[in-house]
């Protein structure tokens, strides 16, 4: 991985596949999940982006698909949800690759007297992830990834922990943003196209180290060190330069 300077990726071109995450990427990342915000123009530039590609958009997240669903409102489009687990490709076809784990309830109840004890943390259950949010008490930072280390080592196998901005997530193994890619660009109308990958946290390395070993584009979005090879500096600029694909064409 590398900090370096921005450099700012070339012009966009509607002939590429855009895998792009959503918080920190095209939405203001929030002290909760719940609270972000989600504006018209996002939704109309994602819509036309989606259009003028001939489909060749997903959306790459963390987030659950009925949780980005619920974001997205009427509009449709392809979704990897919970770090590809969960895929909905071109076609509407949902693919699950991993079902809970039978140790989920029991971490998420040893769970439970540690948010009795910590109000600052948040658990979020996703369905097949488990994530624990500690934006609202970063001094808790260490404390809650030890916990969640040694809740997977107790659980004997099967997950693998996935650190972002302000959470710790415990997860089923050997499926993240990069096989999400990967699968994609297996499918119409993602096939055979330059794929380009955005996104803002450490969860995304995966995804763009996928993306850079496809001779793609893999853009990092903000400041840190990352396998990325090009730089936005944040959602706005993520927009403005996803929207150069659509000038002279709307």
């Amino acid at each position: 991985m590398t900090s370096g300077h921005i450099r700012r990726p070339p012009d966009t071109e509607i002939d590429w596949a855009f895998f792009l995450d959503v918080d920190g990427t095209l939405l203001e990342i929030a002290d909760q999940p719940s609270f972000v915000h989600v504006d018209t123009e996002l939704l109309e530039l994602v819509a036309q982006l989606h259009q003028l590609t001939g489909g060749a958009v997903a959306l790459i997240s963390g987030r659950s698909i009925s949780n980005l669903e619920e974001l997205l409102g009427a509009l449709r489009l392809p979704l990897a949800g919970q770090h590809g687990l969960e895929r909905r490709d071109a076609a509407g076809r949902l693919w699950i690759h991993a079902a809970p784990p039978e140790a989920k309830c029991a971490i998420r109840e040893a769970l439970l007297p540690v948010l009795a004890r910590h109000s600052g943390l948040l658990l979020e259950d996703k369905g097949l992830t488990l994530a624990l949010h500690y934006r609202r008490a970063p001094h808790l930072a260490a404390y809650a990834h030890r916990l969640m280390a040694q809740l997977m080592k107790e659980a004997g196998g099967g997950l693998e922990l996935q650190k972002g901005k302000c959470v710790i997530e415990l997860k089923p193994a050997g499926i993240d943003k990069g096989t999400a890619v990967a699968e994609y660009l297996t499918e119409s109308p993602f096939r055979g196209r330059l794929p380009v990958f955005i996104g803002d946290d450490l969860n995304d390395e995966h995804g763009f180290a996928e993306v850079n070993r496809m001779g793609g584009i893999s853009i990092k979005v903000g400041s840190g060190r990352s396998g990325a090879a090009y730089r936005l500096s944040g959602v706005a600029a993520v927009r403005r330069w996803l929207g150069g694909a659509l000038k002279g064409r709307q």
